[in-house]
């Protein structure tokens, strides 16, 4: 079976792995590093396991409150 992200009986995988990517675009304009490594960097963050709970709403904020938060988490 293939990795989901469901909310309320919905699924959310297309939209959750929008949003990855966006920040993941953000972060890697930022910092300047190659797509791939911040790619790498943000699966390893806090951030992104809250976006993998769809319970905690995460997805639904916008790409660049989830990029500051990372950033929070991962200063410059």
């Amino acid at each position: 079976m293939q990795n989901r992200y469901i909310y309320r009986n919905e699924d959310v995988t297309l939209d959750v792995i929008i949003k990855i990517e966006h920040v993941v675009r953000l972060i890697a304009r930022e910092t300047g590093k190659p797509f791939d490594d911040c790619l790498y960097e943000f699966y390893r963050s806090r951030v992104y396991e809250m976006l993998q709970k769809t319970g905690s709403l995460m997805w639904v904020e916008s790409a660049e409150f989830i990029t500051d938060e990372y950033f929070r988490e991962n200063p410059l």
